[in-house]
């Protein structure tokens, strides 16, 4: 069967720098930084005092009060995100087969704050007394089946439940499964929101997250005084469309994808293979899925999380698919604009890589001071910068070993 080219026709989000996909990119091209003090509760008493969490978010801005009073959080961004990628594709329900058109959501945790909540609330008035809203708005596929719902999208309806790929993850099956003639349409993405007592408790007594007080010193990828990573929160939302069903509907475009690769270490429940090489696989994969060279690609946006030995084994990962090409490639970190957003960071850092694509720029690693000769790449350290770019690629390396690779394409009519 001949393989059918994918492109990227429409994007929506909310994050820690933006209430939009629009608002959030123009955060990035200006370095902003979006770690703060966390908010959502007291954390006085805790090691860990920050976080990325979306700031100013009053759900009755964006969604009924009554509809908001029944989605977890991590719901309200993915059907948030999702309404913005429909509206900026301009796609119409009414013109297309909803048979054809699917979705992909992922989240890695679900609705940790309603289980916190219930919780507390089954242990004081007796657990037959939770809501019986708990368990469809918890649980991890309902931001998917949510924007299924809101769509009208009945094809194929998913969440890929793989930690901190989980938004690659999505992204790279609704690629190929548009590629391989299964839908027309998939809107894909990721949505997580987890700063809460338990999650920031629990990454905290396993030595994940930094315990840096200052905002600026906290999430900074490639960096020697890395110490954890900076837990965030928020979602992405694309419309992927096969290239011919878009052009019939006069849509626009901002890239072309063309690759995807996943793999899986196999090794450890939480460290990545110190060599990098399940990462380096998924690379390759996204590279030969594309027919596409190691000199093609210009950046790659890293998963790059500010933890030791994630930000030094996908150094060397890079180091082994790109060989002396690694020296000229751009490979920064929005992590240390936006902090890791769990399920959600491959789908948001997919759209940057779709608007870098666009626009010719490259996003910083931002509060870059120290440099660490075991990640020893251009991380374009704390300043963006223009440039033409051909190819993107995004990395996404989750607990459990699992790994993603996203290969994106400058469109050009």
């Amino acid at each position: 069967m001949e393989k059918r080219r994918v492109v990227i026709t429409g994007a929506g989000a909310i994050t820690p720098i933006g209430h939009t996909a629009a608002e959030s990119w123009q955060a990035v091209r200006g370095g902003v930084c979006g770690v703060a003090p966390i908010s959502a509760f007291d954390a006085a008493d805790m090691k860990v005092k920050l976080a990325a969490e979306v700031k100013d978010y009053a759900p009755e801005a964006f969604l009924d009060k009554k509809e908001a009073k029944h989605m977890d959080r991590f719901t309200q961004f993915a059907v948030i995100a999702a309404r913005e990628a429909l509206r900026d594709a301009d796609f119409s329900a009414e013109n297309a087969d909803l048979d054809r058109c699917g979705v992909i959501v992922s989240s890695g945790i679900g609705g940790l704050q309603d289980t916190e909540e219930q919780h507390d609330r089954g242990r004081e008035r007796g657990f037959d007394r939770v809501s019986p809203f708990y368990i469809p708005m918890a649980i991890c596929n309902m931001a998917a089946g949510r924007v299924a719902i809101e769509a009208g999208f009945r094809g194929m309806c998913s969440c890929p439940v793989t930690a901190c790929a989980g938004g690659t993850y999505a992204v790279g099956d609704a690629f190929h499964y548009i590629r391989d003639g299964y839908a027309d349409a998939m809107l894909c993405g990721g949505s997580e929101s987890a700063v809460t007592p338990l999650a920031i408790g629990g990454f905290t007594s396993m030595k994940a997250l930094t315990a840096a007080e200052d905002p600026n010193r906290a999430s900074i990828p490639f960096d020697a005084e890395r110490s954890g990573f900076v837990l965030g929160e928020g979602a992405a939302v694309l419309l992927l469309e096969e290239l011919e069903h878009a052009k019939a509907r006069g849509a626009k475009i901002y890239a072309e994808m063309v690759g995807y690769g996943a793999t899986c270490d196999a090794y450890h429940m939480t460290a990545p293979l110190p060599d990098g090489s399940g990462g380096a696989k998924a690379m390759a994969m996204a590279l030969r899925d594309a027919n596409a060279q190691p000199e093609d690609v210009d950046y790659i946006n890293a998963h790059g999380t500010s933890t030791h030995l994630n930000d030094a084994g996908e150094t060397a990962a890079v180091k082994a698919v790109f060989g002396p090409h690694a020296a000229k490639l751009a490979v920064s970190s929005t992590k240390s604009m936006t902090g890791h957003m769990l399920g959600a960071a491959g789908a948001v850092e997919a759209m940057f890589c779709a608007f870098a694509l666009r626009d010719g720029f490259i996003p910083a690693t931002i509060n870059y001071q120290v440099p660490d000769p075991e990640c020893d790449l251009d991380v374009v350290p704390n300043v963006g910068r223009e440039a033409p770019l051909r190819y993107a690629l995004s990395n996404s390396l989750g607990f459990g070993g699992h790994n993603g690779s996203i290969l994106l394409k400058k469109w050009e009519a």
